[in-house]
C-alpha cells in the first residue's frame, strides 16, 4: 500500500489467526454501514473508532453503496490502517490489535 510516497508495511496474519478471527466475528453484528455516499471521511472514523474499542469489528456495504462491496471495504481498511480478514456477502471483517488494552489474543 502506498501513500504517497511511503510505502506503509502491514503485518499480515496467518492462516490459524485469520481463521481463528472469521470464528468470532460470526457473532458479530455488523456496527459500521457503507451506504449511498460510499467510503466518507465519517464512515472512516467511525470505523476508526469502534476498531479502536473492540480490535474486530463487521462492516456492512448496504445495497445503496455506489462502490462494489469488496473494493468499499478493502478501501475502508486501507484508510483504518487494519487488517481485512474476509469478506463474504455484503460484509466485511476487519481487525486491528489496540497495543494499549489488547482484548483479543490472537493464535501463534
Amino acid at each position: 500500500m502506498n501513500i504517497g510516497s511511503e510505502t506503509v508495511l502491514r503485518k499480515e496474519l496467518k492462516g490459524k489467526q485469520k481463521s481463528f478471527l472469521r470464528s468470532m466475528g460470526m457473532t458479530l453484528e455488523p456496527i459500521v454501514q457503507i451506504g449511498k455516499e460510499g467510503v466518507t471521511p465519517e464512515v472512516v472514523e467511525s470505523a476508526r473508532e469502534a476498531i479502536k474499542k473492540r480490535e474486530l469489528i463487521k462492516v456492512k456495504v448496504l445495497q445503496n453503496s455506489p462502490e462494489e462491496v469488496e473494493d468499499a471495504i478493502e478501501k475502508l481498511a486501507e484508510r483504518v490502517d487494519c487488517e481485512l480478514v474476509q469478506v463474504i456477502g455484503r460484509c466485511g471483517l476487519l481487525y486491528k490489535k489496540n497495543n494499549e488494552k489488547p482484548k483479543i489474543e490472537l493464535p501463534k
